[in-house]
């Protein structure tokens, strides 16, 4: 049986763990705090420097731009063991050395909310031929969602080049496509699987620059001149006070996408979902209504 071992790693990790056994305990004796366990496995991970992300599909949407999100990712990758089990270990299950070879499979857990502590657990088996890699289903449909190119909102208003009014409604609104808002659609292979992943903004979080965050679960409505001084039905906002003293008179915002991303193993079987989120800054320029007198 293959012993359970827990690892806290900071920063990012490969994909591919490198195996080293540690000990043999085949007749029960305690090797290494290995007692009445066939043998251990001790499992490195290396850094990558410089990364700021793990490779794969990482929960709090690490490797997208700006975090976010409750996936937990799961990376396998079959290796020989080396050295080979004495002649006689019960890992030939009956074969002898040379009569194909004895693999290992760690699997590495990237926890939620963007930690980077691990859990690491495996098998060892015979296996007449090399077996092929084997790989989860969530990592094809990050892969598939890596292919899609997500963006940030495209935002239409509040225009860079505008002016707004204290206590005016303000209306916001994105533009659409498939990379700002979806549905946007990609599919990723390896092993003999096919996922295919979907991709649609489930919400925009306006942060208004004024300590005020206005969150929208559409695109909003695009403003008309019929619509007069009436607040947006959706998506709106009115600024309390100018933004003459804000840097560059003007409120610094950011508008976050929220992605949520629907993926399924082609065929049917394993499905899921992820989280992705994305973003885009803009500016507002706010100033007060001048009244003339007579």
């Amino acid at each position: 049986m293959l012993r359970r071992s827990a690892v806290t790693v900071l920063g990012s990790l490969t994909l591919v763990a490198s195996v080293v056994p540690a000990a043999w305990a085949e007749d029960g004796t305690d090797v290494g705090n290995c007692a009445d366990e066939r043998f251990c496995v001790e499992v490195n991970i290396p850094k990558t420097p410089g990364s700021g992300h793990a490779p794969g599909p990482t929960s709090g949407g690490n490797g997208s731009d700006g975090g976010g999100g409750e996936q937990v990712a799961v990376y396998c990758a079959i290796r020989r063991l080396e050295p080979q089990p004495p002649a006689g270990s019960s890992l030939w299950q009956g074969h002898s050395p040379g009569d194909g070879a004895v693999y290992v499979n760690p699997c590495l857990v990237n926890g939620a909310n963007g930690t980077s502590s691990l859990d690491l657990i495996g098998s060892a088996f015979w296996s007449q031929d090399t077996p092929a890699p084997a790989i989860e289903p969530a990592v094809l449909a990050q892969r598939a969602v890596d292919s899609m190119l997500l963006e940030g909102p495209a935002i239409a208003s509040p225009r860079a080049d505008g002016t707004y009014t204290v206590g005016v409604p303000l209306w916001m609104w994105v533009s659409q496509s498939p990379t700002t808002w979806g549905p946007n659609t990609a599919s990723a292979s390896a092993g003999g699987i096919t996922v295919t992943a979907t991709a649609t903004v489930s919400s925009v979080a306006w942060n208004m620059g004024d300590g005020t965050t206005v969150t929208c679960s559409g695109p909003g409505t695009p403003y008309t001149a019929a619509r007069g001084m009436t607040p947006s039905p959706d998506c709106g906002h009115r600024y309390s006070a100018t933004s003459a003293g804000q840097s560059g008179a003007r409120y610094q915002g950011t508008a976050t996408a929220t992605w949520t991303v629907n993926w399924a193993v082609t065929g049917g079987g394993q499905s899921g979902r992820l989280t992705e989120v994305r973003q885009t800054p803009f500016t507002v320029s706010v100033g007060e209504l001048q009244v003339v007198g007579q």
